[in-house]
């Protein structure tokens, strides 16, 4: 239709010939091209139908020559007489094999622009239309660029032999990684074994009263992704300023007592060693929002920016706006609010494709029992935070009820819910000093 218009569809028949022939003349590339292209990425029907016979040959280990591919191209239907002839008139003009990346990087970017034209046409369609409010509109046009820019489709239905290559090619990735969990290590190595790490497209939830630590613990994780792995990580603070914040990943970094670093009371040595800190800290890939009035499209679209985002840390969800999630809440109870935004975060985490990890308040319901160790039901405002989350834990300290106890400075990560896997009990040491936690038993350590 765009061409009857007179549009022009950006594609290049060359170089998507080119690429084609390259395949056919030198197998070897086939790794190469296989990583940087996609069979939805030719404009020309034909070149994609021979693209996708030699990927689904390379797929099962099969050999991969003219003759073979013209074989399994018959099988899948296309017309002998018609692909042998374009098989030879393509490997004749092929100039050479060694260009084929710059082949392929041509014919990528004609299908980004022709995908982008069609969002644009979207856009169009839904700003024309008039089916929502500007907010809306914008929120979902950023949702679009940023899928394209992150090289997904939003949504749409996806054959079955896409998504096991994709599995398969995760699974790939992690036996080459010789990593023992799939996800971020937390840098705790006993909650790592529970929980796996923190996986991709997660909603992780920690969940206390106040006091037992929860904001300590996010900035642990952070910390140890951002200074131990080398990972980009965004913080969203809505109670705390980014000042403090960053004081107290500081003290934990260089080891010293926070409340050193909130008189001045420093030694020589402390100094040298806050100085030190600062430098490490300087050059990890940590940002920092400390907007009270945030809501989870704000965060989203801030997150859309960031290059190569690998985690995201909220603290906490129950102040959280809910303005600007496409619906007005003034006439609605809070609990329906906080249901919205946990719905929203986890929207978020999927699109992102990061692990996000909320903080989130407990009710006063544990106050009142025997045993004040929180449970799933104690989460506050809202059930639909539990059913959001992929893994729930609640935090614990005995020594924050009972000053007598053997050991105040034992802490529980209780994990309450774990889609993968089972639930229990992680004890952590609690070091009040630096507002930090750390695994109890070093004997694990090599092995993470």
């Amino acid at each position: 239709m765009d061409e009857l218009l007179g549009k022009k569809i950006p594609h290049s028949a060359p170089a998507e010939q080119a690429v084609i022939g390259s395949m056919l003349i030198d197998p070897r590339c086939i790794p190469e091209v296989l990583e940087k292209l996609k069979a939805d990425e030719f404009y020309i029907k034909l070149n994609r139908d021979l693209f996708e016979t030699m990927n689904t040959m390379f797929s099962y280990g099969q050999t991969i020559d003219p003759v073979t591919v013209l074989n399994q191209a018959e099988v899948r239907g296309l017309k002998r007489d018609e692909c042998e002839k374009y098989m030879v008139e393509v490997m004749r003009i092929t100039p050479t094999a060694a260009n084929v990346l710059e082949y392929a990087a041509i014919v990528r970017d004609r299908a980004l622009l022709r995908r982008l034209g069609e969002t644009a046409d979207e856009i169009n369609e839904m700003v024309y239309e008039g089916g929502g409010e500007a907010d809306t509109v914008l929120e979902a046009a950023e949702r679009k660029i940023y899928a394209l820019r992150s090289g997904r489709d939003v949504g749409g239905l996806m054959p079955i032999s896409a998504v096991v290559q994709n599995v398969f090619d995760e699974l790939t990735e992690m036996a080459d990684s010789g990593e023992k969990i799939p996800g971020i290590s937390t840098g705790l190595p006993d909650l790592d074994r529970m929980i796996l790490g923190l996986n991709k497209s997660e909603l992780i939830l920690i969940a206390a009263r106040p006091g037992m630590g929860k904001t300590s613990i996010a900035l642990n994780m952070l910390l140890h992704a951002a200074m131990n792995l080398h990972k980009t990580v965004a913080m969203f603070s809505l109670e705390m300023s980014r000042e403090q914040l960053v004081t107290r990943l500081l003290s934990r970094a260089a080891l010293i007592p926070s409340q050193n670093l909130l008189t001045g009371q420093l030694s020589e040595q402390q100094w040298r060693d806050i100085a030190d800190a600062a430098q490490t800290l300087s050059a990890t890939e940590i940002k920092i929002d400390d907007n009270p009035s945030l809501t989870v499209s704000d965060m989203n679209a801030q997150c859309r920016r960031v290059k190569d985002l690998d985690l995201v840390v909220i603290d906490y969800l129950q102040l959280m706006q809910s303005a600007g999630s496409g619906h007005n809440w003034s006439n609605e109870s809070r609990t329906q609010a906080v249901s919205d935004i946990s719905r929203m975060l986890k929207i978020m985490a999927k699109e992102l494709n990061v692990p996000v990890i909320c903080l989130s308040q407990l009710s006063r319901a544990n106050e009142s029992r025997t045993d004040k160790r929180p449970m799933l039901s104690d989460l506050r405002e809202s059930g639909a935070i539990e059913q959001d989350a992929d893994v729930v834990i609640g935090l614990y300290r005995d020594g924050y009820y009972n000053k007598e106890c053997e050991n105040p400075n034992l802490a529980e990560a209780i994990i309450l819910k774990n889609r993968k896997g089972s639930t229990g009990t992680v004890e952590l040491a609690w070091l009040p000093e630096f507002t930090s936690f750390s695994s109890c038993e070093r004997r694990h350590e090599d092995e993470y």
